[in-house]
């Protein structure tokens, strides 16, 4: 589709002509008819200079299949023009889903390309959440070499953008000189006096685990000897994200549910590189998106592509129907990475409930994220009455969030709980956790 209308300055030129009709009527009446005339010359100019600019013959994007959230996605567009004038200003936008990007568009600049004054140029969106963001509409629109009148075309797309998770945290230097000590460490040497398989009897160090002497070997060879194990691989590891309302509610800027699933990713990577086996499996009112579960290095970036597809779901979540139709799906011991967050009591005990079934078989470890909103109407100074009310309710939902909390450490799981500030730590600390785990052969 092609417009043709008046640039701003061809605007302040054609509105020229209402004040020069007036001045030359007050010098002389005859004269007035000069106004308006000039105003349909500006109009006509306008015209003639959008004529001169040309017709697109062909508009194009260039999309990349994938960005990872908390990048500019950027989008290029390419133009190639019928007329061989210089193109004085040229301009491209597109129309987005507001799911992802709120503002629902994107705006670039285009410049001129070559001697053939083809036009080109980028335009960067931000997305606040994963999915797959289609472009819906182009528009370009280019001035003649008056600047007097633009040129529009538009078309549509149907491009399609999949904003993946974000994994910068894999990519990162610093974590390949880590799995170096922490991973290839374990794979390629005994661990003394840890892990789950006995490989020998050793005799004791200072610096071993007392608790991995043996005490009868001891006692018959007259000296102390500890058992050394070698770490087990081929462990089952299981990343259960909720992805319910309370997950849902952004957290330092991001939704919980999106630092849960950067987390999960990053300790899947290190997970893999061990040689154990990772699967993810969300749910919200019943259980959502499973994977089966994948080993090796090289099925990363399936799972990357599976957690993208992890949906916001704005409902109450299930922890019965969830975590019982997991346990049915597991054949041997596991560990269990739960992500979730839990203000509403009710369903926290139901939580824990399911939970308590779980801890005979299984190995649990909880991530919950500290929820800045309730601590700010917590610390606030009320000044009227609804703000005393407000902080109140607060401050009872953080003790309720903290006993239940404290119920899960005493059953014997352990919780990682990310307070206020230090969420962009959540990744590494779960990871820690993990080669804890391993290194102690729990599993």
């Amino acid at each position: 589709m092609i417009a043709f209308y008046p640039s701003l300055r061809a605007g302040l030129l054609i509105a020229g002509g209402a004040p020069l009709s007036v001045l030359l009527a007050a010098v002389s009446p005859g004269l007035w008819a000069l106004g308006p005339a000039w105003s349909a010359a500006m109009l006509l100019l306008a015209a003639l200079d959008a004529l001169v600019a040309g017709r697109a013959r062909e508009i194009r994007l260039v999309v990349p299949a994938s960005s990872e959230l908390g990048q500019a996605v950027v989008i290029g567009v390419e133009a190639e023009l019928s007329a061989r004038t210089p193109v004085r200003r040229a301009e491209a936008s597109i129309a987005v889903e507001t799911r992802l990007v709120p503002s629902g568009r994107g705006d670039g600049g285009l410049t001129a390309s070559g001697p053939s004054d083809d036009l080109s140029g980028s335009i960067a969106l931000h997305p606040v959440r994963r999915g797959s963001l289609m472009i819906e509409r182009l528009w370009i629109r280019w001035q003649g070499p008056m600047g007097l009148g633009w040129r529009q075309a538009s078309q549509a797309s149907g491009e399609s953008v999949a904003i993946l998770p974000d994994i910068a945290a894999v990519r990162a230097p610093a974590l390949q000189v880590f799995l170096k000590e922490a991973i290839f460490g374990i794979l390629a040497r005994q661990m003394r006096g840890e892990g789950s398989e006995f490989e020998a009897l050793v005799e004791y160090q200072p610096g071993f685990d007392r608790r991995a002497i043996d005490w009868k070997s001891s006692a018959r060879h007259s000296k102390l000897l500890a058992r050394e194990y070698d770490t087990e691989r081929n462990n089952q590891i299981v990343f259960a994200l909720d992805s319910g309302s309370d997950m849902c509610e952004p957290v330092a800027g991001l939704p919980r549910i999106d630092r849960a699933v950067s987390a999960a990713l990053l300790t899947s990577y290190v997970a893999l590189k061990a040689g154990d086996q990772v699967r993810l499996f969300s749910f919200a009112a019943r259980p959502e998106r499973t994977t089966p579960f994948v080993s090796g290095s090289r099925n990363f970036f399936r799972l990357q592509s599976e957690a993208a597809q992890i949906d916001y779901r704005f409902e109450e979540s299930n922890y019965t129907l969830a975590l019982s139709t997991l346990a049915a799906q597991l054949q041997r011991r596991s560990l269990i990475v739960v992500f979730t967050d839990f203000t509403d009591p009710t369903s926290a005990e139901l939580m824990l409930e399911s939970v308590g079934r779980l801890i005979d078989r299984h190995l649990l470890l909880f991530v919950a994220m500290e929820d800045e909103e309730l601590l700010a109407l917590a610390d606030q100074t009320p000044e009227t009455s609804e703000q005393v009310a407000q902080s109140v309710a607060a401050a009872g939902l953080l003790a309720q969030r903290r006993m239940v909390i404290t119920r899960l450490r005493h059953l014997g799981i352990e919780v990682i709980e990310v307070i206020e500030g230090r969420h962009d730590e959540i990744g590494t600390r779960l990871m820690n956790a993990y080669l804890k785990i391993k290194r102690r052969g729990q599993l």
